[in-house]
């Protein structure tokens, strides 16, 4: 497998809420179909080992990384890379709604979810911790990150990622039917999520696997269609809606080097003016230093001064 090239299947299921055991032969499954399809990782959506309507079962439900469950994934990811979503519990007793990656036999990288809603139907700061870092991360697929849901909503995350060198997102989701809204065809969840799903991928010039779930669970419904996407916000496979469905394609790093040769948008990006006008809305301007120590940013002239103290 060339650097940065390889072949990704999107898994849409309808996992059983609660039941770990049912999820992990569902996604045993669709890894057979995965590999057979010739894919090199796979990706599941959001929580695709308990269901996602959790409530007060997210502690009965949540598994330790070292857990027995586990062992068949990491067995298998040793001929496919495997995205999961689990609720995870630490060493501290804290659990988070995370995505693990698992590649060659081990945990290769762990994304717990930083934006958990609140509005809505949603309630997961209620039984979730927050998760505390938006990083990409080097694999055998290139240079990659993982962003749970809600996470993508926020334009920050995506552009934090594409700033730390990521070519690919992947993007394991739990998002509800909304509605249709007159004068549409289809859920309006779905059009926003497929507006800025092509929007990241072309403003960043990233490639982007969007796994959806499908499904019923407490009367709330997912909408599936899960999608690929390349650097240059081109669709190349897509699920189909509210049913079960496997799609793949093959991501190309040639398509990133190409956009991002015509509009070299990342690399003009000036990180020192970003910084400082984040810390000037923040209303707090200190920091901490490459030493450790706290500086203080103070405005000289429309520019920032850094002072020690």
């Amino acid at each position: 497998m060339p650097e940065g090239r390889f072949t990704v299947a999107v898994a849409q299921i309808s996992p059983r809420l609660g039941d770990v055991e049912a999820n992990l032969a569902l996604h045993q499954q669709a890894i057979r179909e995965a590999r057979g399809r010739g894919a090199d990782l796979v990706v599941f959506p959001e929580l695709s080992l308990t269901g996602y309507m959790l409530r007060d079962m997210v502690s009965t439900v949540a598994l330790r990384l070292d857990a027995p469950e586990l062992n068949h994934l990491k067995k298998q990811s040793q001929k496919i890379g495997i995205l999961a979503g689990l609720v995870e519990e630490t060493r501290a007793f804290r659990f988070h709604n995370s995505a693990v990656l698992f590649d060659r036999g081990e945990v290769a990288v762990v994304h717990r979810k930083v934006y958990l809603p609140t509005y809505g139907m949603f309630d997961e700061q209620r039984y979730f911790a927050r998760g505390a870092e938006v990083r990409a991360f080097d694999s055998r697929f290139g240079r990659g990150a993982i962003l749970i849901c809600e996470d993508l909503w926020h334009p920050s995350t995506a552009y934090l990622v594409a700033l730390d060198e990521a070519l690919f997102i992947l993007c394991p989701s739990a998002s509800p039917l909304r509605g249709v809204s007159e004068g549409h065809e289809q859920d309006d969840n779905a059009r926003y999520w497929e507006m800025i799903n092509r929007f990241y991928a072309t403003t960043f010039s990233v490639s982007l696997a969007y796994a959806n779930r499908v499904g019923f669970e407490d009367g709330i419904g997912f909408w599936g269609g899960s999608e690929i996407l390349d650097a240059s916000g081109e669709r190349i496979a897509k699920a189909r809606y509210y049913e079960p469905d496997l799609a793949i394609a093959e991501i190309r790093p040639k398509v990133a080097r190409r956009r991002r040769i015509a509009a070299p948008l990342l690399r003009d990006e000036d990180l020192d003016l970003t910084i400082n006008e984040l810390l000037r809305i923040r209303g707090r301007a200190t920091r901490l230093d490459a030493k450790g120590e706290v500086a203080v940013l103070k405005p000289v002239a429309g520019r920032a001064r850094r002072v020690k103290r």
